[in-house]
């Protein structure tokens, strides 16, 4: 047996973005056949590529990684002789009984081994292009969705699709991920609607607070479920002031590792986000965010409406973000 096989088996499995455990002998007390430093890649459904022990350890790493591969959590565990193999906890270290009665105690780490998180980005905008640009820099794999985009257009986009087709985005790509509709202006509603039936985990939208009411309701007028359009993080991006498209696209990816960490992402009630009146002239207006110029962040006070006639004057600015 090449102790050693390990190392070819890892670097195939991470060239198919395939998750893996890589379990290493810590110490060694004998009679065991392992050594310290010995070391094996194990996978979930239980393969064993290189050499930690005999059969006696193996059901409790294997239970182990699988354990270690659903949280993303390395763990030692020691396995020693008992009269039983019921696991206990011992501070940071995990204690299986021994399954058989060779003797000897082992103690390894398991280092799971998963692959970088996609983040789907719709849009072909600069916002679009700065996110692909940005999200590999910080361990996320970018696959761009945009109609007629060409894959020599993103060179850091692990995937482009070059449609924005329902059918053809549910056909390509996995559900409950992460996504950001970054479309400014072209073709907004179909991309939210793709984005939607790609069922993700949190759907972020780059536009004004104003534009993405107005598009909400076309969704749900459209048939699109109100609760899951209410879900969408609109504006996106945490309150950092942005203003260019790179920074806009470091707020977003600021909000995507918040969400990721366990804080969960800024989302409308679904009343307010669909049924909404709009305010009356003239009134005072509550604090609105102000941290980018797609609306995100905070504001220290509130600014009075002007009289309509003055509204009126002012024409309407479109916004960096689409709206």
């Amino acid at each position: 047996m090449n102790r050693n096989d390990w190392i070819a088996h890892a670097a195939r499995l991470h060239a198919a973005q395939q998750p893996f455990a890589l379990v290493t002998v810590l110490r060694a007390q004998a009679p065991t056949s392992a050594k310290a430093g010995d070391k094996a890649l194990v996978t979930e459904d239980g393969q064993i590529h290189g050499w930690i022990g005999g059969g006696c350890a193996q059901p409790a790493v294997i239970k182990t990684v699988r354990q270690a591969l659903a949280s993303g959590q390395p763990q030692t565990i020691r396995i020693a002789p008992s009269d039983g193999s019921a696991e206990r906890s011992l501070g940071d270290v995990l204690e299986f009984g021994m399954a058989c009665h060779s003797g000897g105690t082992l103690e390894l780490f398991i280092d799971p081994v998963t692959p970088a998180p996609q983040i789907v980005v719709f849009g072909d905008a600069p916002v679009a292009r700065a996110l692909t640009g940005l999200a590999p820099r910080i361990g996320l794999q970018a696959v761009l969705v945009a109609e007629g985009a060409q894959a020599g257009d993103h060179p850091d986009a692990v995937r482009v699709i070059g449609s924005d087709r329902v059918d053809t985005v549910t056909g390509a790509l996995a559900t409950g991920g992460l996504v950001v509709v970054a479309t400014q202006g072209r073709r907004d509603l179909q991309a939210l609607r793709a984005a939607l039936a790609l069922e993700p985990r949190t759907l972020w939208f780059v536009a004004s607070e104003r534009k993405a009411g107005v598009l909400r309701e076309s969704l749900v007028a459209a048939g699109e479920d109100p609760a899951r359009v209410a879900a969408i993080v609109a504006p996106a991006g945490e309150p950092i002031g942005a203003r260019t498209p790179e920074e806009i696209a470091l707020a977003v990816l600021a909000a995507v590792i918040a969400a990721r960490r366990g804080r969960p992402a800024r989302a409308q009630d679904t009343t307010a986000a669909v049924e909404a009146a709009p305010p009356k002239s003239g009134t005072n207006l509550p604090p609105k965010a102000a941290g980018s110029c797609c609306g995100g962040g905070n504001q220290t006070r509130a600014e009075p409406a002007p009289p309509p006639a003055a509204a009126e004057a002012v024409p309407v600015k479109k916004s960096c973000c689409g709206g």
